[in-house]
């Protein structure tokens, strides 16, 4: 056995309920806080059908239970993979999986995978989930994609219940396969020629292998499992000649194995043994964040910095299941974003575009809001960014801490103990101080420079129909921390005139935020496509108070555009707009005569060298600039800027004083400044900015569908 253990703790088993209230009809293993698998028979058994049906049961609600039954969560069927017989009395496929209703609650752990092989000591649990329902039980043969397990003639035996339940080798606790059926003997007086007690299961390398069939990409995503790869037997044999070199003493080498084991929640023996250096590498291979916990040790329990400890790092690169951060490390970088988020939600993703401006981004933080469910996802991805040292053997900072920093930057000084966290993490890895002090001062020079953060108010202007001179003004507010809710005001749901619309439009702005806490709203404007070059920016908004005068719209906001109208129109257009948006980084495209009609456009941004243009700047006649604006949109760009007063390419320059071209961040607030010069200006531009803000929210009927109805802020 292992020097390192795994306690033994709760069985990993999640109940499948009968649907009229009775006991667990069979287990199901966590997948992620929000799937569970099973065996599809299980769910047939659940839900009263025939065992071996085959017909998706689409609309059908399963309840499954956690903690021996306290806590019951409704699930639907979201992967069906009926059974398939085979000779012999059993059958291929026979696998589900479950989406929940809500999280799986706190303490329910995902189980992690690894293949099964023939030898392993495995344990299953009945559905009930009761620690004594334990079967012990052996992998006696891998055959046609089947596990066959036999249980020694002792203790409980795989049967009824058991079905979906984790396969667990004892040695590690990792999931191996799930229990499907077992092998009776015929009726009768059991006989010496009888089989007795042998069960099979699903190998984890067939689960994947049918689902990846399904087509259920998105769930293998979630599945934590041991990420081996072929090049880790290179790796192991280098990693066993650092460990030695580390830790040449077996004294030393217990030391800080049994930190790492308290690190990771592991059992040791309690005697004066080391592990062997064989042991120890196995676990930096297999287990997640294993490897920096333990140069974690070593850094600070060193009086001074093992020279060796980076040949450890640069290993910790090859090894996918090492990451970068230790287990310490991951879980205060966690906690303390979660206070940023609930604060300004926005903050992560604007650090992000700041700090990595050459580097793609991953999508979670080309949002404009980072919820805390998607925490894990952004620090994992940009975990994942390589580091190396540099060619004067100095360690470059990993695009995780240059991202710290920009966050850091980002809050109020009494709020920047995530840079003592940055402090410590880059000690640890070797990046030299001139290198932190270098981002440090980018990130204090990006903060000064950075506007406020703003809430955005959403304005949905539709015609009145029979009357034209009449439109509809309804009105939403997304927050600084990113919840979203409908502004009720006096006016309800009446037609208005331009001039009363407008005075709704400020008034809501100006009452849906803090002026001590952040900037103005920014105010995105959705219309119809004939709509788009309706002047809303320069509407007369009224004047606040008896004292000031009254400014058009698109002077006290930054006023843009949105049509929704074209991606019912144009049902791909959304996916395109999410690629070209992706990091989130200026491609900017500046038509001039040489492409100056749709058709030349269209083959530019379809195909061509503009395949990945976010940002178009639209010259040209009125007749053009309609045709190009169609391409556009149709197209997914998300940023499109014209004059709306323009004649011919001849009056490009009159843009040339907002910089159309510069940072693309910016730009809305550049093309505020530019409609609020005291003489006038020399264009009329449009906007449009839809880099995904109201994603996920209705665009028809009443509005969002995130919004509680009875959470409405009235704006008189």
């Amino acid at each position: 056995m292992s020097w390192f253990r795994r306690p033994a703790g709760e069985p990993p088993v999640v109940s499948v309920l009968r649907r009229d209230g009775g006991p667990a009809v069979g287990a199901a293993a966590l997948l992620s806080p929000d799937r569970v698998l099973t065996c599809a028979h299980v769910v047939n058994d659940a839900l009263g059908r025939a065992p071996r049906s085959t017909r998706r049961p689409d609309g059908e609600v399963v309840e499954v239970a956690f903690c021996q039954g306290e806590r019951r969560v409704k699930a639907h069927v979201e992967v069906w993979v009926p059974e398939r017989p085979r000779p012999g009395g059993t059958w291929h496929g026979d696998v589900c999986v479950l989406l929940l209703a809500e999280p799986a609650p706190p303490g329910a752990e995902p189980v992690v995978w690894a293949d099964m092989a023939e030898g392993d000591d495995l344990r299953a649990w009945h559905g009930s989930g009761y620690q004594v329902t334990f079967a012990d039980v052996e992998a006696k043969r891998l055959d046609d994609g089947l596990g066959f397990v036999d249980g020694a003639l002792s203790g409980a035996a795989i049967g009824p219940g058991h079905s979906g339940g984790p396969l667990l080798r004892r040695a590690d606790h990792r999931a191996v396969g799930l229990v499907a059926g077992e092998l009776r003997p015929p009726a009768g007086p059991l006989q010496s020629g009888h089989v007795v007690r042998r069960a099979w299961g699903l190998p984890w390398q067939s689960i994947r292998a049918e689902l990846t069939a399904a087509g259920a990409d998105e769930v293998l995503a979630v599945c934590h499992g041991d990420r081996r790869e072929p090049a880790d037997a290179l790796v192991g044999a280098e990693l066993l000649t650092v460990l030695r070199e580390l830790m040449p003493l077996p004294a030393e080498r217990a030391e800080h194995a049994r930190q790492l084991a308290a690190d990771l929640g592991l059992d040791t023996p309690q005697d004066d043994s080391a592990p062997r250096p064989e042991e120890l590498a196995e676990l930096l291979l297999g287990t997640a964040r294993a490897l920096p916990t333990l140069s974690e040790s070593l850094a600070t329990r060193s009086r001074a910095r093992p020279g060796h400890l980076d040949s450890l790092l640069r290993l910790g690169t090859a090894i996918p299941a090492a990451g970068l951060l230790s287990r310490h490390e991951y879980a205060v970088l966690a906690e303390r974003l979660r206070t940023v988020v609930a604060r300004d939600a926005g903050l992560p993703g604007r650090a992000a575009q700041a700090a990595l401006r050459f580097t793609p981004l991953p999508p979670v933080l080309c949002t404009a809001a980072l919820r805390p469910d998607q925490l894990d996802e952004a620090i994992t991805a940009l975990e994942s960014y390589a580091y190396e040292p540099g060619p004067d053997g100095i360690t470059r900072m990993p695009p995780l801490l240059h991202w710290a920093e920009f966050v850091a930057a980002g809050l109020t000084e009494a709020e920047r103990d995530l840079r003592d966290w940055s402090d410590r993490v880059c000690a640890r890895l070797g990046v030299h101080r001139a290198a932190l002090a270098e981002r440090r001062a980018d990130a204090e020079r990006w903060a000064r420079s950075a506007t406020p953060p703003v809430s955005r108010l959403l304005v949905r202007l539709t015609p009145e129909s029979g009357s034209p001179d009449l439109l509809r003004c309804r009105l939403w507010q997304r927050t600084c921390d990113g919840s979203v809710r409908r502004l009720d005001t006096a006016a309800g749901d009446t037609p208005l005139t331009s001039a009363e619309a407008a005075e709704l439009i400020r008034v809501g702005a100006e009452r849906s935020y803090d002026p001590a806490r952040s900037a103005p709203p920014a105010v995105d404007v959705e219309v119809t496509r004939a709509w788009l070059h309706l002047p809303v920016d320069q509407w007369d908004g009224g004047s606040p108070n008896e004292y000031l005068p009254s400014q058009p719209l698109g002077v006290s906001f930054q006023l843009t555009l949105l049509c929704p109208e074209m991606s019912r129109r144009v049902p791909d257009r959304d996916a395109h707009r999410r690629r070209r948006w992706g990091d989130g980084h200026r491609r900017s495209l500046v038509v001039d005569a040489s492409c100056a009609d749709g058709p030349r456009l269209a083959r530019l941004l379809a195909g061509g060298s503009h395949y990945t243009t976010n940002h178009v700047v639209v010259n040209g006649s009125p007749e053009q600039r309609e045709q190009m604006l169609n391409v556009c949109l149709a197209l997914g760009v998300p940023v499109v800027l014209w004059d709306r007063d323009a004649e011919g390419h001849e009056h490009a320059d009159r843009l040339a004083p907002l910089a159309p071209t510069g940072a693309l961040t910016d730009l809305p607030e550049r093309v505020r400044e530019f409609r609020s010069r005291p003489e006038r200006p020399s264009a009329s531009p449009a906007l449009v900015w839809d880099v995904g803000t109201w994603d996920g929210l209705a665009t028809e009927g009443h509005g969002p569908q995130q919004i509680d109805p009875d959470e409405g802020v009235r704006a008189p």
